[in-house]
């Protein structure tokens, strides 16, 4: 595919650069064989769905792991925010240990965070998360608490006050989630400001395609998602994918692991390579903080092929380390591109 111009998509500033909305979890990571893997039954690299009981058994299979304050938008958030933007996140945690654990990480990152914490219900999300060798995750999801973020959680200043709402996938499954995306959409395009969303799992998007592309068609203006995601979507091969994404007018940021990331608009088409790796340790959080990056730049009107490359800067630096969050300042890493 041909490398075109980089245009510039106009945006409605706001207060803040942008608010995302998610499955707030608490991560843990640690490394595993592939036969551990086959043995638990995991097909690498997919993101399963357990229940409490599942999160005891694989907790004691884990070799020592990393514990953070996960949930794919809140990285994407504290990615923005290592950059230099403003974020604010929604999602649902319990009045637990592990509650006050994510909070605590989230607004030690930078990122506003005040949603009114579950009195009742299930505990705090956890993700488990097994490395193998090849850097690929396998991650195991209790969603606790997370699932019980609806339409009365989405604040409607915040939303209104962003300049780009950003909506997280995986937080689909729950009807009351998705009622809540389509209010927290509504109110964005009352005040006119971007609506995103992200595909997040291949897996995620074969349980709901129809609900996606009705996203997609009728209430989102930016789309993130990798090569499966979106050949799932589209039911298709990546190029029939693009076309489908222009007929839908949305604006699509398409990552491909080492062949870098192609951004699809209505008239234009653009190729960001892939930021140099030295050593690739841990692929959790990659398209996360691609995410970061680009909104960096969307949310600040730079060009597409600019926005593209910060996410590419971001990813690359995530996926350096173990865990889903930079380990160093984005905005120091960001200078060469920025300054260019």
């Amino acid at each position: 595919m041909p490398a075109t111009n980089a245009p510039t998509i106009d945006v409605n500033p706001g207060e803040l650069d942008v608010v995302g909305i998610g499955n707030a979890l608490v991560d843990v990571l640690s490394h595993g064989s592939d036969e551990l893997v086959a043995e638990l039954g995991l097909v690498k690299g997919s993101m399963n769905l357990i229940e409490s009981e599942r999160v005891e058994l694989l907790y004691e299979r884990m070799g020592p792991g990393v514990e953070v304050s996960g949930g794919s938008a809140a990285n994407t958030m504290a990615g923005l925010a290592s950059l230099g933007g403003t974020a604010q996140y929604l999602g649902k945690v319990r009045d637990d240990q592990l509650g006050a654990v994510f909070a605590h990480d989230l607004a030690a990152t930078g990122v506003r965070y005040s949603t009114a914490r579950a009195t009742a219900g299930p505990s705090t999300g956890c993700c488990l998360i097994l490395v193998t060798p090849d850097a690929q995750r396998t991650m195991n999801t209790y969603l606790g608490a997370s699932v019980h973020f609806g339409p009365d959680d989405v604040d409607e200043a915040a939303v209104a006050s962003a300049t780009v709402l950003y909506l997280e996938g995986y937080l689909f499954d729950p009807p009351e989630a998705q009622e809540a995306f389509r209010r927290a959409a509504r109110i964005a395009h009352d005040a006119g400001r971007t609506v995103s969303i992200t595909l997040s799992d291949s897996f995620c998007v074969e349980r709901h395609r129809d609900a996606f592309l009705d996203l997609v068609e009728h209430h989102v203006d930016l789309l993130f998602a990798n090569e499966a995601e979106i050949t799932t979507l589209y039911q298709s091969d990546f190029d029939s994918a693009v076309e489908g994404v222009r007929r839908h007018g949305a604006v699509a940021a398409l990552t491909r692991s080492e062949k870098g990331s192609v951004i699809v608009t209505e008239d234009a088409l653009v190729e960001v390579p892939a930021h140099p790796v030295e050593q690739l340790v841990d692929t959790t959080g990659a398209g996360d903080l691609y995410a970061s990056g680009f909104l960096y730049g969307f949310s600040h009107k730079m060009d597409l092929a600019t926005c593209g490359a910060l996410g590419s800067l971001a990813a690359a630096e995530v996926i350096s380390h173990m865990g889903p969050r930079p380990e160093t300042d984005l905005s120091v890493l960001a200078r060469e591109i920025l300054s260019a």
